[in-house]
C-alpha cells in the first residue's frame, strides 16, 4: 500500500512509529505537512498538491491533525476522501471529536454515561446554569483544548463564576462539568483500533494536580479494563465514526463515565506503559480495510530494540 500520514512534524514519536510500522510491513509511506498541501476543487477534477508536486495514487491516509490546524487539516483530509483515499478517521469524525460539546451531545444521545455537563452563553444565566450542575467543585474547560490545557478546577461557586467570566471575556467557548472526586485524579486511556480496545493505561495526576494528562506530569501504567469499560470505549469511537481513537474514562461510584474522545491520540505514553505495538495494530487495520478483509487488528507486544 501507499500510505500518507498528515503530520506537521516528522520527528514526533507517534509519526515516527507509524512510519516504522508501515515500512516493517512493506508499505510505502509518506509524511505530508497538511499546511503545505493545497487543493483544486472543480466538478470531476479534484486534485491536491504538496510542495509543487501532485499527490496521487495514495491508498490510505492517517490524519494526525493538531488542534491549531483543525480547520485546514480537515479540509485537506476531506479533499483526499473526495479522491477516494481510505481513512480510518474521516474528516467529519475528527470534527465531531474535536468539538467537546458536540461530542458529548452525540454520545449522550447514545446513552453513554458521563459527568453532568452544562453550557450557557449569556452572563445573566450563569447562576441558573451552575444550579443545573449542582454544588462545586466544578471543572471548567475550553471546548477545543487538548492535553489538559484550558481546564480549570473551581473549588467554590464564586470561583466558578470568576473563571466563567474570564473565559467569556476572551470570547472562548467552554463547558462546565461536575467534578468526580472518587476518581482521585486518575483516568483511563482506552486506545481503540477498529472495533477493539488494543491497549489501555491508567493515568494518575501528579501531587497537587487534578489533571491526569502525561503532559502535565502525570504517570501511567497498564490497566485492565472491565467488559463494560471496553464496551463504552468501542461504542463511543463508533458513534463518532472514528476507527482510531483515544477514549478517556473515569471510574466513579455510579460506574464508568466518559470524559472525552481524542481523534489523534498519542502513541508514546500508551506504548511505553503497556508494551503493546499500537502503531502495528493501526497498520493492520489499514491493511485489512484495503484488502476488504475481516481480519481484526492484533494487539501485540511492541518489539524491543537491541
Amino acid at each position: 500500500m501507499k500510505i500518507a500520514i498528515l503530520s506537521r512534524n516528522t520527528r514526533l514519536y507517534s509519526t515516527k512509529r507509524l512510519v516504522e510500522a508501515a515500512r516493517e510491513r512493506g508499505h510505502v509511506v509518506r509524511v505530508l505537512d497538511p499546511l503545505r498541501c493545497y487543493v483544486r476543487i472543480a466538478p470531476g477534477a479534484v486534485a491536491i498538491r504538496y510542495k509543487g508536486k501532485e499527490v496521487r495514487d495514495i491508498d490510505a491516509v492517517i490524519p494526525r491533525i493538531g488542534t491549531t490546524s483543525t480547520f485546514y487539516g480537515t479540509a485537506v483530509l476531506r479533499q483526499l476522501e473526495m479522491m477516494g483515499v481510505y481513512t480510518p478517521n474521516p474528516s467529519d469524525a475528527v470534527l465531531r471529536a474535536r468539538d467537546k460539546l458536540r461530542c458529548l451531545q452525540i454520545l449522550a444521545a447514545q446513552g453513554i454515561d458521563m459527568p453532568i455537563t452544562v453550557f450557557g452563553d449569556n452572563p445573566d444565566d450563569t447562576a441558573d446554569v451552575l444550579a443545573l450542575l449542582g454544588d462545586p467543585p466544578h471543572v471548567i474547560k475550553l471546548n477545543e483544548g487538548s492535553q489538559g490545557t484550558g481546564v480549570v478546577l473551581a473549588e467554590k461557586r464564586s470561583a466558578s463564576q470568576s473563571v466563567i467570566e474570564a473565559f467569556r471575556g476572551l470570547y472562548a467557548n467552554f463547558l462546565v462539568q461536575e467534578f468526580i472526586a472518587e476518581a482521585k485524579g486518575s483516568d483511563l486511556r482506552c486506545f481503540v483500533v477498529g472495533n477493539k480496545v488494543v491497549a489501555a493505561m491508567q493515568r494518575d495526576a501528579s501531587p497537587g494536580e487534578f489533571r491526569a494528562n502525561l503532559h502535565r506530569g502525570g504517570s501511567a501504567m497498564a490497566a485492565t479494563l472491565s467488559v463494560e469499560e471496553k464496551r463504552i470505549a468501542v461504542q463511543a469511537a463508533g458513534a463518532l465514526g472514528l476507527g482510531i481513537a483515544g477514549v478517556d474514562l473515569l471510574r466513579s461510584n455510579r460506574g464508568p463515565l466518559l470524559l472525552e474522545v481524542n481523534a489523534s491520540p498519542g502513541l508514546e505514553g500508551i506504548e511505553a506503559a503497556t508494551g503493546v505495538d499500537v502503531a502495528g495494530a493501526i497498520m493492520d487495520l489499514l491493511q485489512a480495510q484495503a484488502s476488504d478483509s475481516p481480519v481484526e487488528p492484533r494487539a501485540r507486544r511492541k518489539p524491543t530494540k537491541a
